[in-house]
């Protein structure tokens, strides 16, 4: 029997739906697309579906009728749901009503294919062997401290050992994790993450231990905790240094007696679950400051991984780039081949502080931006940029400080650069800033009053 890997995106927005699928469908999953809540209700009763990924402001039936009926069903989807803002009394409803991930837009590709190849492997059994394959070669590097540390993590991805990776954001520790899950026997099994910083407190407890029906206000019914959806499988602990002091007794609790009490629960569940956390602080300062538990620390620092940051391993700037020019050419439909000299010179002089995420966006940006086959300087957008020297000139203590005026009319200007980088197109040359197309706007309606 072939096992379903429909995927159902709900999204009112044309260009939002169109690029969503786009990805989707580039990293080898079927779509089907709908424009409202009531469309997708249509297509749910049409035909089965393993995920449906929903805009939190669907007209229509809306969302969360949606997300409810798509639960209600005999063989459930696995329910997405996007938001534009950052709030957490909708965040707390949608998971409530039995969501699996609340993500805020723009998505993080690299979250977002976690969270669908996760949904994909619980169902049929595993990932097959072509995204394995890709999964692992996603970790691109010919630096002799990295590949040392993949070897280590080849050596010990079999054990239940609890691992904990430790490095700077953007390093790739979450891909580091699924490098572990991909070598692991347990590959068939679900890869699950969580990040420990992004969900409040009393949300988060339920997302990792789950809950009983009526064990608070809004307990409709039970909902399955993260460490019981991973069974059989792993499950990643982002950031667990952000995790509450109380939660850290339960989680080591957990980890001590392989079994998890749901919120409300009469009876403990066994658990067959490999756990690796990560962290970008110092965790052994955390533990000396009083906010992290010592116990907590060594239960999972049985195997201890740290990744360098970019700056520590520049011999891997030319592979990385390489590796996300394709990325981006098969995402985007583009032809890039590569950058002129001056590029590559610009991008080595960069400090990275972002790391290797830092660079992704760089690329990709480019790779959006360049009208050739090759990338040149003007198409990173580097001019007129904060912090783009390692080491910036000094300041001259006679001259006098620089007014504000000429930092906005080089915002001004990389505004309008970037729109016509774009043919006019709001909504890419507003990703390409890094800035909301409502900021964007407001921008360009502020530079038209002032013209006048």
């Amino acid at each position: 029997m072939t096992p379903n890997c429909q995927i159902l995106i709900a999204e009112e927005n044309h260009k939002e739906r169109a690029a969503l699928g786009r990805l989707l469908e580039a990293w080898g999953y079927p779509v089907t697309t709908a424009i409202d809540g009531n469309d997708a209700l249509r297509k749910l009763q049409e035909q089965p579906f393993r995920l449906v990924i929903a805009g939190s402001r669907l007209p229509g039936c809306g969302s969360l009728e949606l997300l409810r009926q798509a639960l209600a069903q005999n063989d459930a989807p696995a329910v997405v749901m996007l938001s534009g803002q950052a709030c957490v009394d909708e965040a707390v409803a949608v998971m409530k009503a039995g969501a699996l991930d609340f993500m805020i837009k723009p998505v993080d590709p690299e979250q977002l294919k976690l969270r669908v190849d996760g949904v994909m492997a619980a169902d049929r059994g595993g990932l097959d062997p072509d995204r394995r394959r890709s999964a692992e070669r996603a970790i691109v590097t010919r630096d002799p401290f990295m590949q040392r540390m993949l070897t280590l993590a080849e050596q010990v991805a079999d054990s239940r050992a609890a691992v904990l990776i430790q490095g700077e954001s953007g390093t790739g520790k979450e891909l580091l994790a699924r490098f572990i899950h991909a070598r692991s026997q347990r590959r068939e099994g679900p890869f699950r993450a969580i990040n420990c910083g992004a969900l409040p407190e009393s949300l988060l407890e339920s997302e990792l231990f789950g809950y009983e029906k009526g064990a608070f206000t809004g307990a409709f019914g039970r909902k399955t905790g993260i460490f019981e959806q991973a069974q059989g499988g792993t499950l990643l602990l982002d950031e667990i240094t952000e995790m509450a002091f109380h939660l850290q007794s339960r989680l080591l609790r957990v980890l001590q007696e392989g079994e998890v009490d749901r919120v409300g629960g009469t009876r403990p569940v066994k658990l067959d679950v490999r756990v690796i956390a990560t962290t970008n602080r110092d965790i052994k300062a955390a533990v000396a400051e009083g906010v992290f538990r010592e116990d907590l620390f060594y239960r999972l620092n049985v195997i201890p991984l740290k990744i360098p940051p970019l700056r520590a391993r520049m011999a891997d700037l030319p592979l990385l780039v390489r590796h996300f020019i394709e990325k981006y050419n098969q995402i985007d439909g583009r032809s890039v081949k590569n950058l002129t000299d001056d590029a590559v010179e610009r991008l080595a002089q960069l400090p990275f502080n972002g790391n290797v995420r830092e660079l992704e966006n760089l690329v990709e940006r480019a790779v959006l931006l360049t009208r050739g086959e090759t990338i040149t300087v003007d198409d990173l957008l580097l001019e007129d940029g904060p912090g783009l020297a390692e080491n910036p000139p000094a300041a001259d203590p006679a001259a006098p400080e620089p007014l504000p005026g000429p930092l906005r009319e080089a915002e001004r200007r990389l505004i309008l650069r970037a729109l016509d980088h774009t043919d006019g197109n709001r909504t890419h040359a507003a990703k390409v800033l890094g800035i909301s197309v409502r900021t964007l706007r407001n921008k360009l309606n502020e530079y038209q009053e002032k013209s006048f």
